[in-house]
């Protein structure tokens, strides 16, 4: 999945910053949660979802709990010319619970045009609707993300059986724990054991941090974002967390007063 990210991440990149070559790497990890602020968080899911149908012409699936009445400016700023076509190649899906999202996912192989990409907005607001496992919300968070593993793998299986063009299936999340969120009065050192077991199935953990220095005010922008993106989980221990993700890639997200998103590989 980090391949989308990066494709998303280069073709919005600032024209006026010299593009710099990435590195040759083996074949990209296939799924990825990104964690952080909610609203820039949603903005670059559906930038990946647009950019995934329009340039690369593969079937999107998008499950969010709350139903996206319009496009956000910063996308329509983006992309002003996104054609009918693209769109079409997007599924909107917005299940109430977490039931629900189980189910839906569940079904994605009986789609007679199974989606090469998989996006699940706000995973945090599906394990908070439910209650019905006896271990709590890491019980809930371990089933969807191993749900979401299976069925990619499956899907990936049926596209390279219909073509190469369209596989793998890909994977990515947004999550916002709670230490992000500043509540229960954690400190900065605190952890997240919902996210420390997302993390032991996504192989690519997509960090935003909003940078309060000089950087944003230095590109006339409205807010400036460190994007970090480190492998991590699916190990040869696959419970076992590695407490030293490898930081592969890292991109900084400018925010224009306009909406206009650019960004910037550092």
């Amino acid at each position: 999945m980090s391949d989308i990210l990066t494709l998303v991440f280069r073709t919005f990149m600032s024209q006026t910053c010299v593009k710099k070559e990435l590195p040759v790497s083996p074949p990209p990890p296939c799924s990825a949660l990104m964690v952080g602020d909610r609203r820039v968080s949603r903005s670059v899911l559906l930038l990946a979802a647009v950019t995934a149908a329009s340039e690369m012409g593969v079937k999107v699936v998008f499950f969010a709990q709350t139903q996206i009445q319009s496009l956000p400016v910063s996308l329509q700023r983006c992309v002003p010319s996104l054609s009918p076509e693209s769109l079409k190649k997007i599924t909107f899906c917005y299940p109430r619970t977490l039931d629900e999202l189980l189910q839906q996912v569940a079904s994605l192989h009986e789609s007679p045009t199974p989606p090469s990409v998989i996006i699940i907005n706000g995973l945090e607001d599906f394990l908070h609707s439910h209650s019905g496992f006896q271990s709590g919300e890491q019980s809930c968070a371990a089933h969807l993300a191993a749900l979401l593993c299976d069925t990619a793998a499956f899907l990936t299986q049926v596209l390279e059986q219909r073509g190469p063009s369209s596989a793998p299936c890909r994977v990515i999340a947004s999550f916002l724990s709670e230490v992000d969120t500043g509540q229960d009065g954690r400190d900065a050192s605190a952890t997240d054991p919902t996210l420390d077991v997302l993390d032991r199935y996504f192989q690519v953990r997509c960090t935003l941090d909003q940078d309060r220095g000089y950087e944003a005010a230095a590109a006339a922008a409205e807010e400036a974002w460190n994007i970090y993106l480190s492998e991590r989980g699916i190990t040869e221990l696959p419970f076992e967390k590695d407490d030293k993700p490898r930081l592969t890639q890292e991109w900084q997200l400018f925010v224009f007063p306009d909406g206009l998103m650019q960004f910037k590989l550092v």
